[in-house]
């Protein structure tokens, strides 16, 4: 029988051994401790406190802008010979850490070996965990004298900054002089009470108060992130996916790639390091991650499609996701979504529509559609070609429900709109074999000599208020209208 205190011993095993950063720098004498010797450090203090590992095994963790050069490297630090200007922005990082009462820090400057690739992988898929277990993130912003330049601040604008913002619940902001931009413990939560997190002596005590509040509402302006989710602890999820690309649309990366990367953590999946493959491919990696946990809100994007290999469905970056339009897509539940050679295959309640006006409105046309099963229903749209008379059109509703198989759709309704041409080129002639061929083969020519429905592109998800179906209320309807497509 396993004792609650040996249980609680595995677990603080388990954390510092996985949830903490592979080595960390040690204050007193600024060199490397691995895992196995942060463990041994703290593991007393946890056997006489007990609780959440993370409440014991602290550390302090850096958020800054990288200097164009001169930043110390993994093997200066290990060889004791760093020096320069990254090397006096590391220390004064580690000083501040002090006043915080820690005894670790962690930088990404130094803190990994990018000679090994399987410790990069490891850092890079780990780093959004990393910095939400710090005691404390400590940001150097470089550019910035008040918190009003944090408006021009290139820290606001880097991909893997994003998640530095995002992780930690406890993180503390400093000018380029170093010097604190509020006086409070904590910028994040001004009601942060936690006692090892008084400083050693008082900051600034001649400086006016600025409450974490004038931080934070400058920080939302600053990166388009809402107040709520930067004041709390930040819950990574696959949920709100159109929206939270937004926050990385406008973010810049050395690597193309670490645009997906840098993004992992955020959405709380995982992926395959890959440097060398490109911008488009990891992105397109990330989505078809993302759309396996079936939010619908992932679909909720507009512009040109990236360049896959099967799908038309896949937006080329977070800047797709600016134009996202506000649509009701949650409470439908889980949407099938499943990436194959013919396309990303997913099941829509297809509803036809009908072309009613196709106007030259200049670079482009506005279109105006119909729905013969609701004539009260009118959809415009703007394209950058015109609709073609001869093809199909349909609605493609993505937020329904299910109860068994039955599809159940909602007043506010959102979809693609999707449009399928005349199959003229595999129309293969039709033969009619003897009676005495074949003994109880039931011959059925196809009907519909049409292609595969397909987006129209660049117009992304519509919103439809279908007006006899009140809010809340779902209206189920015939099984007929549920179709797997391939976009």
């Amino acid at each position: 029988m396993i004792l609650p205190e040996e249980w609680d011993i595995d677990e603080f095993d388990r954390y510092t051994m996985n949830d903490i950063p592979i080595r960390l720098i040690r204050l007193t004498d600024m060199t490397f401790v691995e895992r196995n010797e942060v463990r041994e450090h703290f593991r007393t203090s946890y056997i006489k406190r007990l609780g959440q590992p993370s409440n014991t095994v602290r550390y302090a963790i850096l958020s800054h802008r990288w200097l164009n050069q001169g930043e110390p490297t993994y093997e200066e630090i290990k060889a004791g010979t760093a020096a320069g200007p990254g090397y006096e922005k590391l220390k004064k990082f580690c000083a501040k850490a002090e006043e915080y009462n820690m005894e670790f820090a962690w930088s990404d400057t130094c803190c990994i070996n990018k000679s090994s690739s399987t410790e990069l992988d490891e850092s890079i898929r780990s780093m959004f965990r990393w910095y939400g277990n710090s005691a404390i993130c400590i940001v150097h912003l470089a550019q910035s004298k008040t918190i009003e330049d944090i408006m021009e601040d290139e820290w606001t604008e880097r991909g893997w900054t994003l998640q530095e913002l995002l992780a930690p619940a406890r993180m503390k902001f400093f000018n380029k002089y170093w010097v604190p931009m509020t006086d409070d413990r904590n910028d994040k939560d001004d009601k942060d009470d936690i006692n090892e997190f008084l400083f050693s002596r008082p900051l600034l005590s001649s400086l006016r108060r600025r409450e974490p509040a004038e931080i934070l509402e400058t920080l939302e302006r600053a990166t388009g992130i809402p107040y709520d989710d930067l004041r709390r602890k930040f819950c990574p999820s696959l949920s709100e996916v159109d929206k939270r690309m937004t926050w990385a649309a406008r973010r810049k990366t050395t690597r193309v790639e670490d645009v997906a990367y840098s993004l992992m953590g955020m959405f709380d999946v995982s992926l395959r390091i890959a440097y060398g493959e490109g911008g488009d491919r990891a992105f397109c990696r990330l989505i078809e991650v993302i759309m396996q946990a079936g939010d619908p809100s992932v679909l909720n994007w507009k512009g040109d499609a990236a360049r896959h290999h099967t799908s038309h469905a896949i937006p080329k970056s977070p800047q797709s996701f600016i134009a996202y339009q506000s649509l009701e897509l949650e409470g439908s539940g889980r949407l099938e979504m499943t990436m194959t050679s013919l396309g990303l295959r997913v099941p829509l309640v297809i509803f036809p529509l009908n072309v009613r006006s196709n106007m030259c409105a200049g670079h482009g046309y506005s279109i105006t559609l119909d729905c013969p099963l609701c004539p009260s229903i009118k959809i415009d749209i703007d394209t950058s070609c015109r609709l073609d008379s001869v093809d199909q059109y349909a609605l493609g509703i993505v937020n329904y429900s299910l109860i068994g198989r039955v599809p159940g759709i909602r007043g506010k309704s959102a979809g693609f709109i999707l449009h399928r041409e005349p199959d003229i080129f595999h129309c293969v002639p039709a033969c009619e074999p003897r009676s005495t061929a074949f003994v109880g083969l039931k011959l059925s020519p196809p009907e519909e000599r049409f292609a595969e429905w397909k987006l129209v592109e660049e117009v992304g998800l519509v919103q439809v208020n279908f007006p006899v179906i009140p809010d809340e209320p779902v209206c189920y309807i015939d099984r007929q209208y549920l179709q797997t497509v391939y976009l």
